[in-house]
């Protein structure tokens, strides 16, 4: 007998994806954004969508795996990363630098154990920050703008789409190490 997790899908049409493109909700039936601004916003938006689906059904102890040794990287301490991540971006508009939400250095990490609380208190974490960075943001629609901390507007956006990106792959490899589930 093999220890290995069995490779699966919710898909049916295309063994590759994590759902069928009609059920999947990253996808509208919509034309494409127009305009700079709008298609970076609908890129973070599938991304951020991502590493929820990613997570989902997963239990407080399958979201804290760790991936391998010596990484602490889990799919709870990439949702609790991603908070840490919002709030400095924010620091980046608001050009302060604001006090991080786990502690030190890794705590986002390290911190990621396997309780519905700390579960819990990640997601509602992770969905302030997305908005307080978001309404921040918001107040500075010029992409060529220079926030506080120097960087444009544009350069912020492009790193939240780049950060998100990175970690929906760390996502797909832990989600697959957790239960086999693959996909897009």
């Amino acid at each position: 007998m093999s220890d290995q997790l069995a490779r699966w899908t919710e898909a049916t049409v295309y063994p590759d994806m994590w759902a069928d493109p009609d059920n999947d909700p990253r996808d509208s039936d919509g034309p494409s954004p127009d305009g700079e601004l709008p298609t970076l916003l609908d890129f973070l938006s599938g991304y951020r969508m991502t590493l929820r689906m990613k997570c989902e059904g997963l239990d407080p102890e399958q979201l804290a795996r760790r991936s391998v040794p010596p990484s602490t990287m889990s799919l709870l301490g990439l949702v609790r990363h991603l908070a840490e991540v919002e709030l400095d971006w924010r620091g980046w508009i608001e050009g302060e630098s604001l006090p991080k939400l786990y502690g030190r250095k890794d705590a986002d990490f390290e911190g990621a154990v396997a309780d519905q609380a700390v579960v819990d208190a990640a997601y509602a974490d992770l969905a302030r920050e997305q908005a307080a960075t978001d309404a921040a943001l918001a107040a500075h629609p010029d992409l060529g703008e220079r926030l506080k901390n120097g960087s444009s507007v544009r350069e912020l956006m492009v790193h939240r789409i780049e950060e998100y990106a990175r970690h929906c792959g760390h996502a797909d490899l832990l989600r697959e190490c957790v239960d086999g589930r693959v996909g897009q």
